[in-house]
């Protein structure tokens, strides 16, 4: 007997085997029927569609048995809510990364950053309210796929550095052509050059590392072991206090200057002054790469700069650029060849193995070089230096 559709079932059909958002088994059962209607036959539908021939016949039987009343939806059973779900929209994926892109906070709850979890039952609440209710079921899987094409990841934080400073080109620049300088200054063995007669200019790179904790052990260390071939430590410690570590590095011997405080307020960093003082010939200019730290300028450091007038000389760092300042390499190197894991019985102790530190470091001193981004600076202009006398007038 020969297979026919009507006109207006044979679009419906197409309609149906060729959208995404059929169902797969209502898209196969339409296939076969206009296959059949091809004249093809059930055997060859069957393999084709990689289905059974008795699946094959039964849809052909149940289309010629149809009623006049039956539509093509009632005839291929097309119930709401099976087989495979309606595509997510590209409006929809838009709304769903701008929620992930603000915060938890901006809707009330508690966290500061998103989990997958807490983004998808957010979503599934709030998505129908928004007009897409396919999010409404969405999965974390489905979330996280969504957010990792994107190349969004919202549970995550990386810090930067605000430029909140106005003049942060230019004194960036001025701290570049200090090291620039003081490139010129060695030959290409790496040997200092002798000081131009007149013009001695010491330049030392200065910080303050505060907060250095003494800790001490409860119990002793348990030594490697051929069974454990690690220090043994118990997990219980206490806390002995902190001390403040101020510090400069001669830029131009590689030596370290070391003062260890209980603080670091104005007093402290006066007494470092001092020790530069005292360090350096008499007549010779102390230059003194610096954070912006208040301290720096305080009344008491004005005073005390007033009565060794035309010594020390300051180049600022640009606010929120302490890695423009050498020392803090030094820094970072002393936390891991020392401060790291310290344990200590006292702060005496802690005082007394930082200034060891140095001793050591001292013994073969190694010159910091700045090598990034100097090939533009020309090392014919002048510094820009303050004297704080000047300003505080």
């Amino acid at each position: 007997m020969k297979f026919t559709l009507e006109q207006n079932h044979k679009a419906e059909l197409e309609k149906l085997a060729n959208s995404g958002m059929t169902p797969v088994v209502i898209a196969q059962r339409a296939k076969i029927l206009l296959m059949k209607a091809d004249g093809k036959s059930a055997s060859s539908i069957a393999e084709e569609l990689d289905v059974s021939r008795h699946t094959a016949e039964l849809w052909i039987k149940k289309y010629r048995a149809r009623s006049e009343e039956d539509s093509i939806e009632d005839l291929l059973n097309v119930e709401k809510g099976r087989g495979r779900k309606e595509e997510i929209t590209g409006e929809a994926k838009t709304w769903l990364i701008s929620i992930a892109c603000t915060q938890p906070k901006d809707y009330g709850y508690a966290a500061e950053t998103w989990t997958t979890k807490a983004l998808t039952q957010h979503i599934n609440k709030t998505a129908v309210d928004a007009g897409f209710d396919r999010l409404a079921t969405i999965t974390e899987s489905g979330v996280y796929r969504i957010l990792d094409k994107c190349k969004i990841k919202p549970f995550r934080i990386q810090y930067y550095c605000e430029r909140r400073d106005p003049d942060f080109d230019d004194k960036m620049h001025n701290v570049l052509l200090v090291y620039k300088q003081l490139q010129m200054q060695f030959d290409e063995e790496g040997n200092l050059l002798p000081f131009d007669e007149g013009e001695v200019i010491h330049v030392v790179s200065y910080d303050e590392k505060p907060g250095i904790q003494a800790i001490a052990n409860v119990a002793d260390d348990l030594p490697p072991t051929e069974e454990n071939g690690t220090i043994k430590r118990d997990y219980e410690y206490k806390r002995l206090g902190t001390v403040s570590l101020l510090a400069g590095i001669d830029l131009q011997t590689g030596e370290a200057i070391p003062l260890v405080s209980d603080n670091h307020n104005s007093a402290d960093y006066i007494e470092f002054l001092k020790i530069l003082d005292a360090r350096y010939p008499k007549g010779d200019t102390i230059r003194l790469v610096l954070d912006n730290l208040k301290v720096h300028k305080a009344q008491k450091v004005v005073e005390y700069l007033a009565t060794v007038e035309g010594r020390f000389e300051f180049v600022f760092t640009p606010k929120h650029a302490s890695w423009l300042n050498l020392v803090e390499s030094f820094f970072s190197k002393m936390t891991k060849q020392m401060l790291k894991g310290i344990r200590v019985k006292s702060k005496e102790e802690l005082v007394q193995r930082i200034y060891t530190y140095f001793d050591e470091i001292n013994a073969e001193p190694v010159v910091f070089h700045w090598t990034w981004h100097l090939d533009d600076i020309d090392p014919t202009e002048s510094v820009k230096t303050e004297t704080l006398l000047e300003m505080s007038s």
